[in-house]
């Protein structure tokens, strides 16, 4: 009995390599035939030879054309930019934090409507990029624009928003640094414009007390747990030590690693709470130690409602992790701003072409 089911066993394997031969030959083929430049992801090619190695005599289970399915668009979508965040964390562990800021950065300025990528036209365009909460800040700009093109070289005919880019590219970042994953919803549209003031007045600041940031996510439509929630993003990633030195922007009984005896650079960094590269509840144990590195993050802890959420988080990373997904999924479906005309961004750094006349 053994023995036939080694030889079952290498048969299978046999024709999985066959087929995985011939769904080669198929797509190169078609894509020669129909002038594309890329062909499709290998991830199809070696699942689809995985799947027959797991076959067995069930004939309901043994479908070539289940097996050679090519992905459908917004998975297609999903794939592409996650290949290049995960590459980009890879290279970097900080570019998480910066690509789930850049997202909340983009929300929270008049909706999800990819403002913050705009960049500034000289004399007849100034958009959020340069305001002074982003302007030398937000970061990983070069990330979207790489998940940008990947989408258009892999996914033909498949347009996405640079809105819906920076959704994902957050969802992904929360999850290659440890935490719990959430579904992204596709359809978001470009603003043809940004809000330079908005940046500076509708994003929380980290000199902001606690009634001003209530006030700020209740204007969002943002109860208090779900601002403490959305705080916990602060568990991963740096501040700059231009920042922390900033007596109105620290929390004076902090520890800080900087040294601001001296001239500070964006390269001089302050980690946020003690396990900067992981997605966990650290931050929140470090507020409950009066150790928060910033003063909009200790103050959390000075109100009832608030400190209640703080020490949940801080006893329960699970509960942490789950209403941090619910509030980002929230955040993501923030509108744009009645009014403002919408597209498809070809370059997320820019307008298409013909709407430069409209800015």
């Amino acid at each position: 009995m053994a023995f036939r089911v080694s030889h079952l066993s290498l048969a299978l394997s046999l024709m999985a390599l066959a087929l995985a031969g011939v769904a080669i030959y198929k797509n190169t083929y078609e894509a020669m035939s129909k002038g594309f430049q890329t062909l499709s992801p290998e991830l199809d090619l070696l699942e689809s030879a995985a799947s027959i190695l797991t076959l067995n005599n069930n004939a309901e289970q043994n479908s070539d054309s289940k097996l050679t399915q090519p992905l459908s668009p917004s998975a297609c979508i999903f794939s592409a930019v996650q290949r290049v965040v995960n590459r980009a964390i890879d290279r970097e562990r900080r570019m998480g934090a910066s690509l789930i800021r850049l997202h909340f950065h983009d929300c929270f300025v008049d909706g999800c409507d990819g403002g913050v990528l705009l960049d500034d036209i000289p004399g007849s365009f100034q958009g959020e990029k340069t305001s002074p909460p982003n302007n030398n800040s937000a970061r990983g700009f070069e990330v979207i624009e790489q998940a940008k093109q990947r989408v258009k070289d892999t996914c033909p005919n498949t347009p996405v928003s640079c809105a819906d880019i920076l959704a994902i590219a957050a969802r992904d970042s929360v999850v290659k640094l440890g935490g719990q994953g959430y579904n992204v919803a596709l359809g978001r549209r470009d603003a043809r414009a940004a809000n330079f003031t908005g940046a500076l007045t509708q994003l929380p600041a980290p000199f902001d007390n606690l009634t001003v940031q209530l006030r700020k996510f209740n204007d969002k439509n943002f109860n208090a747990r779900e601002m403490v929630a959305l705080a916990g993003a602060h568990t991963v990633g740096f501040t700059r030590c231009a920042t922390a030195c900033n007596s109105n922007f620290v929390n004076p009984a902090a520890r800080l690693q900087c040294n601001c005896s001296v001239p500070q650079n964006d390269t001089n960094l302050q980690q946020l709470d003690r396990t900067p590269a992981v997605f966990d509840r650290v931050y929140f144990q470090d507020l409950n130690r009066n150790q928060g590195i910033l003063f909009s993050d200790q103050v959390l802890t000075g109100n009832t409602t608030t400190a209640a959420i703080v020490t949940t988080y801080s006893n329960n990373g699970a509960v942490f992790l789950g209403d941090f997904a619910a509030a980002m999924i929230k955040m993501g479906n923030l509108p744009p701003s009645q009014g403002v005309q919408l597209e498809i961004r070809d370059v997320c750094s820019r307008v298409n072409p013909s709407s430069v006349s409209s800015m």
